[in-house]
């Protein structure tokens, strides 16, 4: 009798909408008189006293759900309760090394490096406890070594420990994460983040709650051909994990992928508003990153949805920031992408080409892929507005900032600039005048786009370059063109507001009304809670009313 292969999304599906809770330690934990935490089921069994392991456990729910600097904090509370404890060091170091973020800034990588001298000074009493140890090690040993393969060598070591103990749950765990975070983002087979996958739907069933298990199986088919399949963990991680701001978040990294708005600004409301709540406590007067990284993705639905007086409200919160809990990468990325989404998507052009890199205060020379956007902005709003000054200077500093980072090794940033920059060029070839050479360029700029994937904290591009593609062959003459490259752009970006108006306008100009009718029907679905604002949406309604 054939034995019956249950297909990994169908796995999936069946084990979290239907597995029933285990019994696994460290679900809930409360403190004061509060409501009790929710940070999902782990099981980490460690030689620790009994007080060191109860928070040795919630330490590593929070480390699973990138909670990272509360994770810390916890993970030093573990030795402090039982000071023989070695893998809280080990959960100290894992704390700084952030394997699909950015790589640790230099202080943190040097605390990653004393915590794991002083695990490694102190004898561990498992082998299993010195494994953990040694591939945490395998990051942070050695100087000089980029980010890359740093984390090639953590991936390697924690597929030794996988393999040693095959029945440790996190070490299966740690060791899908580790190879997401070394998938390259050119692998269109996704070959890493499938094996990924395949490891954490084996323990699905026996871990419904675990917050990496469904966290990491979002990340695993964050991508716009496998999305669907993560549909059931966005559903679940949110409640797994209920008081982690991230874990709000995350859903809706897959409901953007599959134009699910209405579901991702519930995800990101809730996600900011817990984030603010929790700064509110430990440091009052500040901004959270969370809560900066659930905007940009909120400020995107809203746009989308055509509902500006909604972005707008966003804006506020991003413009009235001045001090940050944490100002990392996802805030850097936040603080520059809203306000370069709230101009271009809404196609103001002159409010793109003015934007300023702000606030002052910030230490925007540690990130210099999050001002490119602003340079960005400033570049396709310039050429479009007629400002081409502006635009020659924002070009300018793109081009800078893309050799930096190619100096500096950051491939993929600087190829990501780099996609800016040809389409920076290219609307200032256009206005000028040189149209082949326009499209030879922003065919470039798209092509590049297409071989690479998003990172993680973006929603996605702030214009994609296939969109601003098929919007230059419109105004170029080349409706047929444009509608093939506007339903390209859809097929990774869905539910666009802008790809849709440019399909419905080269649909008609081409003079294939099917298309254009069916373009037409899903911008009106798109658009039911727009707030009437975008004057595109108003011109195409008026064309189809009775008599016009």
């Amino acid at each position: 009798m054939a034995v019956r292969r249950v297909s990994l999304p169908l796995l999936a599906a069946l084990a979290l909408a239907g597995a029933a809770v285990s019994d696994e330690d460290h679900s809930q934990h409360r403190h004061g008189s509060g409501e009790p935490e929710k940070l999902g089921r782990v099981a980490f069994p460690v030689s620790c006293n009994e007080a060191a392991g109860e928070t040795f456990g919630r330490a590593v729910a929070l480390l699973h759900s990138f909670w990272y600097g509360e994770a810390e904090k916890a993970f030093t509370d573990v030795t402090g309760l039982d000071p023989s404890c070695v893998m809280g060091h080990w959960g100290v170091a894992m704390s700084n090394f952030h394997p699909i973020w950015a790589p640790p800034t230099p202080a943190e990588f040097e605390r990653g490096r004393a915590a794991v001298a002083r695990a490694q000074a102190a004898p561990a009493k498992t082998d299993r406890e010195r494994d953990y140890i040694a591939a945490v090690a395998a990051f942070y040993e050695g100087d000089g070594g980029d980010f890359s393969s740093r984390k090639l060598a953590y991936e390697k070591a924690m597929e030794g420990v996988h393999q040693r103990h095959p029945e440790d749950r996190e070490a299966a765990i740690f060791y899908a994460l580790a190879l997401l975070g070394t998938a390259p983002p050119t692998d269109k087979t996704y070959t890493k983040q499938k094996k990924a996958a395949e490891i954490l739907n084996t323990i699905l069933p026996s871990a419904p709650e675990h917050p990496g298990v469904a966290h990491y199986l979002i990340h695993s088919f964050d991508y716009p051909a496998l999305a669907e399949l993560a549909l059931p963990a966005a559903h679940a991680y949110s409640k797994i994990a209920a008081s982690s701001p991230h874990a709000l978040h995350m859903p809706s990294h897959i409901f953007t992928r599959l134009a699910l708005w209405d579901d991702s600004i519930q995800s990101n409301i809730a996600s900011a508003t817990t984030a603010e709540r929790y700064v509110e406590k430990t440091m009052p007067g500040a901004a959270s990153f969370d809560e900066l990284h659930a905007l940009d993705y909120l400020a995107y639905a809203y746009l989308q949805q055509a509902r500006d007086d909604k972005a707008k409200e966003v804006m506020g919160k991003i413009t009235a920031v001045e001090r940050l809990d944490l100002p990392n990468f996802a805030a850097a990325y936040a603080l520059a992408a809203v306000p370069a989404r709230y101009a271009l998507e809404r196609r103001q052009w002159k409010e793109a080409a003015a934007l300023t890199v702000r606030p002052a205060s910030f230490p925007w020379p540690g990130y210099p892929y999050a001002e490119a956007i602003t340079q960005f902005a400033r570049a396709i709003g310039g050429a479009r507005a007629g400002d081409l000054e502006a635009a020659r200077d924002g070009l300018a500093r793109l081009a800078s900032i893309q050799k930096g980072l190619a100096d500096d090794k950051n491939v993929y940033w600087a190829s990501q600039v780099e996609i800016q920059r040809l389409a920076g060029e290219a609307w200032i070839a256009f206005v000028e005048g040189r149209r082949d050479e326009a499209l030879r360029l922003m065919r470039a700029s798209a092509d590049l786009e297409d071989a690479t994937d998003k990172h993680p904290v973006t929603p996605g591009s702030v214009l994609p370059a296939r969109e601003l593609l098929a919007d230059m062959l419109l105004e170029a003459g080349q409706p047929a063109a444009a509608l093939a490259e506007y339903e390209a752009s859809l097929q990774t970006a869905p539910g666009r507001f802008n790809s849709l108006v440019g399909a419905v306008r080269a649909a008609e100009a081409a003079g294939d009304k099917a298309r254009a009718r069916e373009a037409y029907a899903k911008l009106e679905a798109l658009c039911a809670k727009s707030d009437g604002a975008r004057p595109e949406l108003a011109v195409l309604r008026a064309s189809r009313k009775p008599g016009s």
